[in-house]
């Protein structure tokens, strides 16, 4: 398994008691073993409990936005596991739980709307997550009126910064540019974007994620890529 782990750049990661979640090239464990995959890009991580407590990251629609903070938390659980983790460096914090807040989907046979769902997985996070906890939100507040939806946002990364007992650390992926201006106010918040390249008509995705606020998220262009 070592000699595997090893060909494949997998790397054993140190799981410590400090405040530091560290990852250098990581990857996604499935989607780079995906036979049809394009060629996966790694990326750096690091979060802790002060100056890089939430990272808010921008950029165009299926870009790697999901793809990324789904990663890091598959390391952190891998790493917990005891396993060996795609990456070329890790060292994870020990964390109590991880919560994730993805994709959409109703339940309508209890009544539960796709945004009524969205928001009770939100407020069991807000509930229920610690200083030692990594949380992962693929966009907040989408399921409702644009002023109300960055209202949502807004608060909900405010109050996981400001909140001692649920200072956790954070991956806020989301389309609302606007959630930028939050690391003008709380020192813990920095900004990422996936990078994209225009091409004439087209875009080129990147696939990497750098420091930085993304300018606009290329809904047309992906809108005609899947043909409309």
């Amino acid at each position: 398994l070592a000699d595997r782990a090893l060909a494949l750049d997998y790397t054993r990661p140190e799981v410590h008691a400090g405040d530091e979640l560290v990852i250098r090239e990581g990857r996604h464990p499935v989607i780079e073993q995906l036979p049809d995959a394009e060629r996966f890009v790694p990326n750096d991580t690091r979060l802790d409990g002060n100056r890089n407590q939430v990272a808010v990251i921008t950029g165009p629609n299926m870009a790697g936005k999901s793809t990324y903070i789904r990663q890091v938390a598959l390391i952190a659980v891998m790493a917990h596991a005891g396993s060996f983790v795609p990456a070329r460096e890790a060292r994870i914090s020990l964390l109590d739980r991880i919560f994730t807040r993805v994709g959409a989907g109703d339940d309508l046979a209890r009544g539960r709307s796709t945004f009524m769902v969205e928001m009770q997985e939100a407020a069991n996070i807000l509930n229920n997550a610690t200083a030692q906890s990594l949380i992962v939100l693929d966009e907040i507040g989408r399921g409702t009126s644009t002023f109300d939806g960055i209202s949502i946002a807004w608060s909900v990364a405010e109050y996981l910064h400001n909140t001692p007992r649920v200072k956790a650390k954070t991956l806020f992926a989301t389309h609302y540019h606007e959630l930028t201006d939050l690391s003008l106010t709380l020192n813990g918040v920095q900004n990422y974007s996936v990078q994209v390249r225009e091409h004439g008509d087209g875009i080129v995705f990147l696939r990497t994620i750098r420091p930085g606020c993304a300018d606009k998220s290329y809904g047309i262009h992906v809108a005609r890529l899947a043909g409309m």
